[in-house]
């Protein structure tokens, strides 16, 4: 098994016992299935093993081809033998690990995706060790990442629509995570996989750093907004106001009423009258792990934000940082602040202003985010007050549904999985006793 030793100054023992608590509550209560994919046929063809042996392991899945090499681990394309059920699968040697005292970072990966039930986030299908290895089965993106299908867009950039969705479905995943208790602190392109639907989903848990959270209802400082409407019969709420935010100062009589309001005119008014509503402020829920410290120096160069370079200490700041980062590359095809070599880059990042590339048709609400997430002073920095509302509140999301967003059309959606074509492309034989084999030496595939 795992160590359970911290890795630093990260990951506090309490936050780690709370995690495996609840993670095993949901585990017995749910079947090891998780709310959001419990109809999933993945999670069916899991139990059907699981219930006819008992158990699960490495001899269940036949590894196709290596999809990526990590710091800590291999990915595999692996399908569930006799299922045609396929999963991305994390291969991890425990002894390297330990040599190399990386154990903990394996299991904070581990205990993070146990908690996990979020359509933009990994969920883990199983996790079973040999005296060797440890794997991780998850999702299978067929759709790659976003650095690679970056490279495939005109000017290897995204227009601003498609960066304003990746960038709102990032921004959920990762107030969810800080709900959590996780900074995440790996937020770069590369780490944000393409689903077969064309959503998104985050990978590579880690290098994050688990804390304890206190969610707390605070009121909203908005104003009452008042809402008009010409009613025909009995006013209809939309969808997205909850019913208990209303307060109607008057209520329209439904067509037919024997005895309509006497102030109302008779038929005409009856049938078609003035709605005054007034939507109380609803409160807004605050998650944010604002009391997370690590002195710890994890991540990319070109995300790395200016706290974790001065070495005087992070907090979940830092996620927001790597956000305007994110969406910078997104939309100008590079990152704001990479210099000839590492050591220039982080100079940059500690006392280069912000500037924009010259020639990009990039909106200006779309600026003024970047810049307002890109803030060097983290406790000044968009989303240091409130977390993700805040930031989901700037003009550049105004167009955005944040409770249907996944009913909305994604930019691009992937073309149907083929592994025969996958299989030819890379050149691997899938009768190849390597393909069964994690312990063979293996090329390093592109990160998918």
């Amino acid at each position: 098994m795992f160590s359970n030793t911290d890795s630093g100054d990260d990951s506090s023992n309490d936050a780690r016992e709370r995690r495996h608590s609840l993670s095993g509550k949901i585990r017995d209560e749910l079947g090891n299935s998780k709310p959001h994919k419990g109809n999933d046929a993945a999670w069916a063809a899991i139990r059907a093993v699981k219930q006819r042996d008992g158990g699960i392991g490495l001899r269940d899945f036949k590894l196709l081809l290596g999809l990526g090499s990590g710091d800590i681990g291999t990915v595999f394309l692996s399908e569930l033998r006799g299922s045609k059920t396929y999963f991305a699968m994390k291969v991890m040697d425990k002894i390297s690990l330990a040599k190399r005292n990386k154990l903990p970072r394996a299991q904070t990966e581990k205990e993070i995706l146990e908690s996990l039930d979020h359509p933009f986030l990994p969920t883990l299908y199983a996790h079973f060790e040999t005296n060797q290895f440890s794997c991780l089965v998850m999702d299978f993106c067929p759709g790659g990442d976003l650095y690679n299908l970056r490279q495939l867009q005109y000017g290897k950039r995204f227009d601003e629509e498609a960066c304003r969705f990746y960038a709102a479905e990032v921004l959920l995943a990762l107030e969810y995570l800080h709900m959590m208790g996780v900074v995440y602190r790996d937020l770069k392109p590369e780490n944000v996989l393409v689903r077969e639907d064309g959503h998104i989903m985050l990978s590579d848990f880690d290098l994050s750093l688990i804390c304890d959270v206190s969610p707390t209802l605070i009121q909203s400082a908005s104003t009452l907004l008042k809402v008009s409407r010409r009613c025909r019969g009995s006013f209809i709420l939309p969808s997205c106001i909850a019913p208990c935010a209303l307060e109607p100062l008057l209520y329209c009589a439904s067509v037919g009423t024997s005895k309509p309001h006497t102030r109302w005119k008779k038929k005409k008014q009856r049938e078609s009258c003035e709605v005054d509503n007034r939507i109380a402020p609803l409160p807004e829920l605050f998650a944010e792990p604002t009391n997370a410290r690590s002195m710890s120096f994890v991540g990319t160069h070109e995300y790395l934000a200016p706290e974790v370079v001065s070495g005087g200490g992070h907090g979940s700041a830092v996620d927001w940082w790597t956000l305007g980062v994110f969406l910078f590359e997104l939309l100008f095809g590079k990152t704001p602040f990479k210099g000839s070599e590492n050591e220039v880059t982080l100079m940059n990042v500690l006392a280069k202003p912000l500037s924009f590339p010259a020639g990009v048709d990039v909106s200006d609400s779309a600026k003024g985010l970047i810049a307002s997430l890109l803030v060097k002073d983290p406790h000044i920095r968009l989303g240091s007050a409130r977390g993700a509302s805040e930031i989901k509140q700037h003009g550049f999301f105004r167009e955005i549904n944040w409770a249907l967003i996944r009913c909305t059309l994604p930019p691009e959606i992937p073309r149907p999985f083929n592994l025969e074509q996958q299989l030819s492309i890379t050149g691997t034989d899938p009768t190849s006793q390597r393909n069964h084999d994690p312990t063979a030496k293996s090329t390093d595939f592109e990160h998918y």
